[in-house]
């Protein structure tokens, strides 16, 4: 049963209990978190309530690297746990976007440096200890049932086997803590400092994953992602490493693949039998059709475009 307004607000701390206190549901997270906006005592907060299913250590797994950054500076301040309900409560971050700031031609070079010092900060703190899953084991989880749905088309099937099949270049960074889900849509600025929003797929991973996820989304050029790379190393580069082009393609064709199944689970039909490389969308025109209201990133037609379009963007690396 989702989980409503009503029973979220057993999720908080008593004192922030009760008729006055206004929750609303901002979002349902890819993974069946609830999230919230919670307003109480003159204040607002953020509540995210993982899924029922969720294992416990898993739960305290993402706590304990949400503690750290949070304590860094680099996440919301936590406000209140609830491990029994899975709730965890943080501060509301006023969000003055990112984006905006990156795509201004004149605050871009600004907009880097923030970023690939942030995204620095946070491969400084304690790694952990337990190996984690890695998007490549992700992604082969992934591709066995989505494959099984049929209806895919062609390019999808060659893009995904190509990244799959792939020998990964040698990591050659010692592995961090990576958030390992760097989109605009987990990034809050408030004018002055960057955050990182949404921990659940947080664990041990190469660093250059992080910074390859935020350049796809971004659609950095080669010139960005040197000047992103600059910042998170304190030093130029000349040439993007070969780790880092395999990231790009392996981050689009992951969260491509995850978008396409979505888009099935929720009752898309899945390839109507035209569509090609070509004509599939670009990461441009689809981030366009969502700004002008012509498609919706929770509806699935708009998930399977965003799909369509990741794969693409795969191809290109």
């Amino acid at each position: 049963m989702p989980l409503d307004a009503m029973n979220a607000d057993a999720c908080l701390p008593p004192a922030l209990q009760g008729p006055d206190t206004s929750i609303t549901r901002i979002r349902a997270g890819l993974s069946g978190a609830g999230v919230f906006r919670v307003q109480a005592a003159g204040q607002v907060f953020v509540l995210k309530v993982s899924a029922p299913s969720t294992p416990l250590t898993e739960f305290q797994r993402t706590l304990s690297q949400l503690r750290l950054a949070a304590d860094a500076g680099l996440a919301p301040t936590i406000v209140h746990v609830d491990e029994t309900r899975r709730a965890i409560l943080t501060a509301f971050i006023v969000d003055r976007s990112f984006p905006a700031l990156y795509f201004d031609a004149q605050t871009r070079p600004a907009a880097l440096g923030l970023l690939g010092r942030m995204l620095r900060r946070l491969h400084d703190l304690p790694a952990p200890q337990a190996r984690s899953k890695l998007p490549e084991e992700f992604l082969g989880e992934l591709w066995p049932g989505l494959a099984a749905a049929g209806s895919l088309p062609p390019f999808v099937h060659e893009a995904l086997a190509r990244v799959r099949e792939e020998p990964a270049p040698v990591c050659e960074r010692a592995l961090v803590l990576s958030h390992n889900d760097v989109n605009p849509t987990n990034l809050a600025f408030d004018g002055e400092r960057l955050f990182l929003l949404d921990w659940d797929a947080s664990g041990l991973n190469d660093p250059l994953y992080d910074l390859a996820t935020i350049s796809v989304f971004l659609r950095m050029d080669a010139d960005a992602c040197r000047a992103l790379l600059a910042a998170h190393d304190d030093a130029a580069v000349a040439v993007l490493p070969a780790r880092f082009i395999y990231n790009q393609r392996l981050v689009s064709a992951l969260c491509g693949a995850t978008f396409l199944h979505l888009a099935r689970q929720a009752g898309h039909t899945g390839a109507s039998g035209g569509e090609t490389l070509a004509s599939a969308p670009s990461l441009s025109e689809v981030y366009q059709r969502a700004r002008s209201g012509a498609l919706s990133f929770a509806a699935p037609d708009g998930q399977w475009q965003f799909g369509l379009a990741l794969v693409k963007a795969s191809t290109s690396f």
